[in-house]
């Protein structure tokens, strides 16, 4: 009797869960079939303080605005007029590191001339510049190879000459020295290199910094008077710093080109890096630019320098349409004087500076350094701030 009545009970229960599980399929005639894929929620696209956030990533990156580069800058100063050189000074907007007053010039015993320049060291001090003395062998208009050698030969003037730059640097208030010799004999390499080796380290030990002015050389037998007795890697050595002077290539006795054309530019750094560490090179620029007579004329007129405000100045008077050398890196442009003579000027601008923005940034070097301030090119130094942050001492 109890089997039966187990019997019994098995039976029922299956005969209800049949009719459950028809009324389930009854009641959901649309449900779907699952499988193995998932569906996922649909996305939306969220707001954030007002701003649109996209759904695909990455389109909400915002741009990171670059880490500016820091590194020194010089301006070099002839401060033959007081009053013009606290002016040339004003016009550099706090933008340099350094401003070097060109020049106290050797003399063959040893002696400096004197140079009026109080007025401008206090002017420099004032903008948090550090004063920079500048010596050079220059005399009668022009490089001295004479007087170089009897510097460099002369144990005597050579020590007076040691001892007017260390008394001159204290009693003046400079903080650095450049050594500008130029259109040296090439057979006096050496000597210069053993003058160097005596005057930098003793105006080191007196706290100063020092450095010197290379000529554009693109290999080390690269010979003439004013390449030949640079040698790059001695420089490079014994000096805090070398100052490239890659400009004047285009220049006032020469045919009409670039002043500071950027493929030689360029071929000078190559070479420069391979003697002298980076962060030791400081790349010269100019500040002007020339305005040739045509046809050109070897041995004929100079061209006239001319400051890049002027330049561009001028164009505009006169709706002359500036060109741009994309090889060379720098403007340029053909007009006709008063009396009918056509004249080429090439010149700088913005273009032309952020192109030599862009190689000092590219080759890591320490800085820049122009050639010569006085000639009104005022967005210079916007932009040079625009691209670094300038070290100040």
């Amino acid at each position: 009797m109890r089997k039966i009545y187990l019997l019994f009970m098995v039976l029922f229960l299956l005969i209800t869960g049949c009719n459950l599980n028809m009324r389930s399929s009854e009641k959901s005639p649309y449900s779907k079939r699952l499988s193995n894929h998932i569906t996922r929620p649909k996305i939306k696209t969220m707001s954030s303080k007002g701003r649109t956030v996209p759904v695909k990533r990455g389109e909400n990156t915002l741009p990171i605005k670059a880490v500016k580069p820091t590194i020194e800058s010089i301006g070099f100063l002839e401060p033959i007029n007081p009053s013009q050189a606290i002016s040339d000074i004003k016009q550099t907007d706090k933008s340099l590191t350094y401003i070097a007053n060109f020049s106290y010039q050797a003399q063959a015993n040893g002696d400096l001339t004197s140079v009026n320049d109080s007025a401008a060291i206090k002017t420099i001090k004032r903008h948090r510049a550090t004063p920079m003395l500048v010596i050079t062998n220059f005399a009668n208009g022009n490089f001295q190879p004479a007087i170089a050698h009897r510097l460099f030969t002369d144990p005597i003037a050579s020590k007076n000459l040691v001892h007017n730059v260390i008394q001159i640097m204290k009693q003046k208030g400079y903080q650095a020295l450049n050594v500008d010799f130029e259109h040296i004999y090439v057979k006096d390499r050496q000597l210069y290199n053993q003058f160097l080796a005596t005057l930098l380290p003793a105006v080191k030990n007196e706290g100063f910094l020092v450095s010197t002015a290379l000529a554009p050389k693109t290999s080390d037998k690269q010979s003439g008077p004013w390449h030949g007795a640079h040698d790059y890697a001695f420089h490079g050595q014994i000096a805090d710093f070398v100052i490239l002077m890659t400009y004047e290539w285009g220049w006032t006795g020469g045919p009409p080109m670039a002043v500071s054309p950027i493929p030689q530019v360029r071929k000078v750094i190559d070479y420069a890096i391979t003697k002298i560490p980076r962060d030791k090179i400081i790349m010269g620029a100019p500040l002007y630019g020339y305005d040739w007579k045509l046809p050109y004329i070897k041995n004929g007129p100079k061209a006239k320098r001319v400051s890049p405000q002027e330049a561009e100045t001028f164009a505009q008077v006169r709706s002359i349409k500036v060109q741009y050398s994309n090889q060379d890196q720098a403007p340029y442009y053909v007009y006709t004087d008063d009396t009918g003579k056509k004249h080429i000027i090439w010149f700088e601008n913005t273009q032309s500076a952020q192109a030599k923005f862009n190689l000092i940034k590219s080759y890591g070097l320490r800085g820049i350094a122009y050639w010569v301030l006085g000639e009104n090119f005022p967005k210079n130094w916007q932009l040079l701030q625009d691209n670094f942050i300038i070290k100040k001492r």
